[in-house]
């Protein structure tokens, strides 16, 4: 998984004990309601930060990770993290001749009411106001490699098929 934005905060290196160390990344998605997802950078990878500057434009991949925890009086909670093994620098997709890309894939009008996106009742039509063209075209049948007819053949003879 991956989440593409822009950096808004680089922690520093925590030792959490003589051998647990982590880095926090906090990233600002860009699209229409940005969110600030906090992802953290463990062991050998909390270096990978080293490089980067707020501000800059990123691509984290990200795994999910959720653990079960039960205190000592019992109850029993769950938390989930985010923690980052790649950052790249991401390209503005504008700046590289291509058209821009939310970071979640969507189909065109996707969550749109039909009359916004053009609508299927203008659609249907425009396509009924249309010559058809394809009305005077007389169907033809799909040329095939014929096969020669197979020699005399009964149910006992052995084939390979597996049904």
């Amino acid at each position: 998984m991956e989440i593409i934005g822009r950096i808004k905060v680089i922690g520093q290196p925590q030792d959490i004990s003589a051998s647990f160390r982590k880095r926090e990344l906090v990233v600002t998605t860009e699209e229409q309601y940005p969110q600030d997802i906090l992802v953290e950078f463990i062991q050998d990878k909390v270096n990978l930060l080293d490089s980067f500057q707020v501000g800059e434009p990123v691509r984290v991949s990200i795994n999910l990770r959720g653990r079960e925890w039960t205190s000592p009086q019992g109850e029993v909670r769950y938390f989930n993290t985010i923690q980052g093994w790649r950052i790249d620098r991401n390209q503005p997709a504008q700046a590289m001749g291509q058209p821009a890309q939310n970071q979640y894939m969507q189909q065109p009008n996707m969550g749109q009411p039909a009359q916004q996106a053009g609508g299927f009742n203008q659609n249907y039509q425009a396509n009924q106001a249309a010559p058809n063209q394809f009305a005077q075209q007389t169907p033809q049948a799909p040329q095939t490699q014929q096969f020669p007819p197979a020699p005399s053949f009964t149910e006992e003879d052995h084939d390979d098929l597996p049904f």
